[in-house]
């Protein structure tokens, strides 16, 4: 008997259905109205027939972070939590060292390949991302960089494709 593939696995995490998904914007700046980022990934989410499961403007404050993280997570709540922003190396970037302190496994694989698929873009500015992903209270988290072709490229190359074996993965 062989071991099941990738695509098997993809195709039994569409049978559980939509993914409840939260999104998080981390920025002293933005607003719910101001928020490009987060209307982009609501509509992506919604296109890609998954539920919305929350959605959040909080400052780059650590504690503001985890609590966010924790309040979002946990049973009948998100499994996959995005957040954008914060993940920079500037003072006031505090979201992945906010992040990192809860994650129970890290997907190193999730910041590796953001940073390749960034190069394209951005070339060696690809060093300054310090996107990250893992799991956390039965939850994956997500951290991306806030700018909207981080966004953009996140969701599409990374998130979306997966999000479902993401989910699947968590409750095996």
């Amino acid at each position: 008997m062989s071991k099941p593939s990738v695509e098997d696995h993809r195709a039994a995490s569409t049978e559980r259905g939509p993914v409840p998904i939260a999104v998080v914007t981390v920025s002293d700046t933005r607003t719910p109205e101001t928020d490009v980022n987060g209307t982009y990934l609501k509509e992506r989410i919604a296109a890609a027939g998954h539920r919305l499961a929350g959605y959040r403007v909080v400052r780059d404050e650590p504690d503001q972070v985890v609590e966010t993280a924790r309040d979002l997570t946990g049973r009948d709540r998100a499994r996959v939590v995005v957040f954008n922003g914060g993940t920079g190396i500037s003072k006031r970037d505090n979201t992945y060292d906010a992040l990192a302190g809860l994650l129970e496994k890290t997907l190193p694989g999730f910041g590796e390949l953001f940073r390749m698929l960034s190069w394209d873009q951005v070339g060696s500015a690809a060093m300054l991302s310090r996107a990250t992903a893992g799991t956390f209270n039965g939850s994956v988290l997500i951290s991306t960089p806030g700018s909207p072709a981080a966004v953009r490229l996140a969701w599409e190359q990374l998130i979306e494709p997966e999000l479902g074996h993401l989910a699947w993965e968590l409750t095996r």
